[in-house]
């Protein structure tokens, strides 16, 4: 019995029984070494970060960034964890910090909003306010100060410029503007 919406119904069961005994493709994967197998001055050029302070995120971060996944070729706790810290260090586009990690620009971006999310969780331990004073006055004396309303904090950041230091860490003192500083924050 000819079918109305098919032309040719003998071609399209040729083509079911080609789908079903037809095998997938292999899948592919690409390799993604492991980012503290570099040396530290790899690590901080790319990342900001020394190996001992990543190792240590990651044993901070593990448990919220643990992947869920059973599959075998899964981003580990340091590469998710590197690629974030490419991203806050260098402030590119999810594209450059995806193709700089070969991986696509959606994963880098779930990878970073995982560990910002697992970051969150850290925030008050590791950013506090002064506690003597009560949120209303800081902010009435923000608004008569600055005319901002709502403010209860502010942070300012700035190079202070030093004579270079002598030994291995020297590089660690310049700046990118090409001299020597020491970066001070400022809150108030």
């Amino acid at each position: 019995m000819a079918s109305p919406f098919v032309e040719n119904p003998v071609d399209e069961g040729a083509r079911v029984v080609r789908r079903a005994f037809t095998l997938p493709a292999p899948r592919s994967f690409q390799d993604r070494t492991d980012p503290l197998g570099f040396p530290d001055d790899y690590l901080f050029e790319r990342y900001r970060f020394r190996r001992h302070s990543i190792v240590y995120l990651c044993q901070l971060l593990g448990p919220y960034i643990e992947k869920t996944t059973r599959r075998s070729k899964a981003l580990t706790k340091p590469q998710t964890v590197c690629i974030a810290l490419r991203f806050f260090a260098s402030g590119a586009f999810l594209y450059s910090v995806g193709d700089a990690e070969r991986l696509s620009k959606a994963t880098a971006c779930r990878e970073i909003r995982k560990v910002c999310l697992a970051l969150k969780r850290f925030l008050n331990i590791f950013i506090t306010f002064p506690g003597h004073r009560g949120i209303l006055p800081i902010k009435e004396a923000f608004f008569r100060t600055a005319g901002f309303p709502n403010v209860i904090g502010a942070i300012d950041c700035t190079h202070i410029r030093i004579k270079a230091p002598s030994g291995p860490t020297e590089a660690d003192y310049v700046n990118r503007r090409s001299f020597h500083s020491i970066s001070v924050q400022v809150p108030a």
